[in-house]
Formats: structure tokens, C-alpha cells, sequence
């Protein structure tokens, strides 16, 4: 914390902009039938361009060997330590659909999911249903669920089968286990405190559960819910006030938006595709210091074991680079927030291939913009944390250190 303080005390005003561009889930694995990895079987001679004109390096998103979740790994691009601000992923999920949130305030994501008569866990993401039936559902449940007459109980649907689930009241604490136990084939899981302040939440939340899973018992394939991520609402210092940045957030998913508003970014509502989302970074460019643009389908794709797909999503990128290039920011970044290997089917430890581009980036001997080309960059292995410094230094937006 000590090190944030420093770098937040050297940050100065200046008219540069940087540009994030952050390809979810981006890292991958060599497949032997396949001939390499996503990014080395990939098309993409815009990256290959820039890669070979820029800094390049790998970052870790947490700490290496540590496979992150989404909010720590964008909490660390954006320069704040992962695991000194660890934020449950309900707090990102209210904040990423507009819920204002207050510090009386514990947040959890709901799944909801199937179940068997006997409770067993058939489908985490109950077949994804629509964002229509999802909101029926918690309509449902608000109709139907009485919390105690201290608490208040929210609940908001996200997308498809995702939900936001809040309780606000006094004295109540986040430091609880989750529900879903993240596989099939097993029950869900109960509530535990992980320390003697939250009991209090848990016991409360154990009568609320109760009643959502009488309420859900007939709608099939929507059953049952799963709960994780939960945690107390803390604010967070924002990119403006630690480093006078006027920020915008470009992203699809709420998830993605909730952590923007988390450091206080203002967010473009969602598009429809890629191509969209560029169109409004090109009409919206001028008006801010700082600009972060989120690819969601690579890391979808890499879940699904979708190999092709994820290949076709970097090279529709690819397409769409020369925009981005065209608007000349004086720091352009492009990487990922972790690996999503599609040969693995989830998020992975392994480091994230990174370009950092500016008049004042040293050039390396990097050709190709894939996991092997950028480990043998001038960058090295970081932590990604450290990128934002990076970033605000050669946006000329640091001051010197000492006399």
C-alpha cells in the first residue's frame, strides 16, 4: 500500500491518453493438432505490426502459478493491488448493473441453476436462460421472499442465468463461503462464516435461502440458485483521484462495467458486437484521458473449448486494430487480463501476452504479437499491477522521484 501511495503522490495532469485495449481470457496453450496455441495459429498482422514496433513483455495477473478470477485481474491493470483489494464478485455484479450500493450493503452473484428432486446439481447455469426469464424469476422471488423486518433484501437480474443478490442492513459482513461448489453432480453447498462477524449474515441469509428454493421448486430448468463472490461494499479510491485521469469504460457484460464503476470509470451502455463497441471508442476518444475497451468473446470462447472460435474472435480484432491506430494515443496497451486457454476450458495461471506502445517505449526484437514471441520481450515477466505505472510513465504523466 505503501508503493500505491507513492505512485498516487507522483501523478500529474497532463493531455496524453491512453488506450487499453484488454482481450479477455487472451493467453492460450499450444494444441498439438491445431499447430500452436490461439494466438500463434491467429491471422493477425495488425498485432504482429504493432508487437514489432512496440515494448513487449508477460504480465501475471495476481502472482505467478495463481490462476485469477475477472475482477482482481482487471482491478490490476487498472493499478490496484489484487490481493489488497480482493472484491467478491457480487459487489462487481450490482455495481456492473447501476445498483447503487450503499457501506450498509453485502452483495453475492446468483446463479441460477438445475437441480435433481434429490437437490443435485444437473446444470450450474440452468441451460442459460434468457435475460427475460431471469428477470421473471427474481420478480418471483422479490413477490415472494419476506426477509427479516431489520433487513432490506434485493435482488436484480444481470444477464441470462446471472443475478445480483444484496442484503443491507446494520452489523452485516461479507466473509462468507460460497454455495456453488462449481461442479455438477454435487449438491449446492451451505452458507458458512469464515469468522464470528459474519454468522450473524449467514443465519440471516439461511431463512432467505429457504424461501427462494420453495419459491423455485416448479420452475425447471431455473430450480435452484448458487451463490458466490459475496463481500462487504467498500469504495475504492478512483483512477481520477489517484491519477487525475478522466475515464471511460467500454464493455459489454455488467460484470466488466461493475468493476469501471468500482474505480470510478464512466460506462458506455453495452453493443451489440465488436465493431460497435470501436465505433464508439472512435467518437468518444477526444473526450477522455483514459479508455479501456473490452473483448469478451476470446475468454467465452476459450471456456467453451472453442478453439476455432477464439481464433476467429482475435483475427475479427485484428480487423478492427487499424481504428484504434488511427486515433493515435500517446499509450497504447493491449493485452488480457488472464489466460483462458481454450485446451483447458476455464481461466489459467499461465502469463498474459502484453504490448505497450508509445513514442517513448523502447523497441525490442518481438515480430509476433503470441505467448512465446512476447516472454522474449524487453517488458519481462511483471506482475500486472505494475503495468498502469508503466502506462501513466510513458503517458508523461508521473513525476520524478526525489531530489
Amino acid at each position: 500500500m505503501f508503493y500505491d501511495e507513492i505512485i498516487d503522490s507522483l501523478s500529474v495532469e497532463n493531455n496524453t491518453k491512453i488506450l487499453y485495449l484488454i482481450i479477455d481470457g487472451l493467453g492460450g496453450l499450444q494444441v498439438e493438432e491445431k499447430g500452436g496455441s490461439e494466438l500463434e495459429i491467429a491471422n493477425i498482422p495488425n498485432l504482429d505490426r504493432l508487437a514489432s514496433i512496440s515494448s513487449c513483455g508477460l504480465i501475471d495477473p495476481v502472482r505467478t502459478g495463481i490462476t485469477p478470477g475477472s475482477g482482481p485481474s482487471h482491478l490490476a491493470l487498472f493499478g490496484y493491488d489484487p490481493i489488497q483489494n480482493n472484491i467478491g464478485r457480487g459487489i462487481l455484479s450490482a455495481l456492473g448493473i447501476g445498483f447503487k450500493l450503499t457501506e450498509r450493503d453485502v452483495a453475492v452473484r446468483i446463479n441460477f441453476a438445475t437441480v435433481d428432486k434429490g437437490g443435485v446439481i444437473l446444470d450450474r447455469r440452468a441451460g442459460r436462460i434468457s435475460t427475460e426469464i431471469c428477470t421473471k424469476l427474481c420478480q418471483k422471488i422479490r413477490d415472494n421472499v419476506k426477509p427479516p423486518e431489520d433487513i432490506e433484501f434485493f435482488i436484480e437480474p444481470e444477464k441470462e442465468h446471472r443475478a445480483a443478490f444484496i442484503l443491507r442492513g446494520d452489523d452485516l459482513y461479507g466473509d462468507i463461503h460460497d454455495t456453488d461448489p462449481q461442479r455438477i453432480k454435487e449438491k449446492p453447498l451451505e452458507p458458512v462464516a469464515i469468522n464470528q462477524e459474519s454468522e450473524r449474515t449467514v443465519s440471516i441469509l439461511k431463512g432467505l435461502l429457504k424461501q427462494i428454493s420453495v419459491v423455485l421448486e416448479d420452475e425447471y430448468p431455473a430450480n435452484a440458485i448458487l451463490l458466490r463472490g459475496f463481500a462487504k461494499y467498500k469504495p475504492l479510491k478512483s483512477l481520477y483521484e489517484r491519477f487525475k485521469l478522466e475515464c471511460l469504460a467500454i464493455a459489454n457484460y455488467p460484470m466488466y462495467q461493475g468493476v469501471a464503476r468500482l474505480v470510478g470509470m464512466e460506462v458506455y451502455p453495452a453493443q451489440k458486437d465488436l465493431a460497435s463497441e470501436f465505433r464508439v471508442l472512435k467518437e468518444k476518444f477526444n473526450k477522455y484521458d483514459f479508455i479501456y475497451l473490452h473483448v469478451k468473446k476470446t475468454d467465452s470462447y476459450g471456456e467453451d473449448g472453442n478453439f476455432d472460435k477464439k481464433v476467429a474472435v482475435l483475427e475479427e480484432l485484428d480487423g478492427l486494430l487499424p481504428i484504434a491506430l488511427e486515433l493515435n494515443p500517446d499509450v497504447l496497451v493491449v493485452t488480457g487480463d488472464h489466460s483462458t486457454p481454450s485446451r483447458l476450458k476455464g481461466h489459467s495461471w499461465h502469463p498474459t501476452p502484453l504490448i505497450l506502445n508509445s513514442p517513448y517505449a523502447r523497441k525490442d526484437r518481438v515480430e509476433r504479437f503470441n505467448e512465446i514471441n512476447c516472454g522474449a520481450g524487453i517488458l519481462g515477466r511483471m506482475p500486472a499491477v505494475n503495468l498502469m505505472t508503466l502506462a501513466l510513465a510513458h503517458a508523461k504523466r508521473l513525476a520524478k522521484f526525489g531530489a
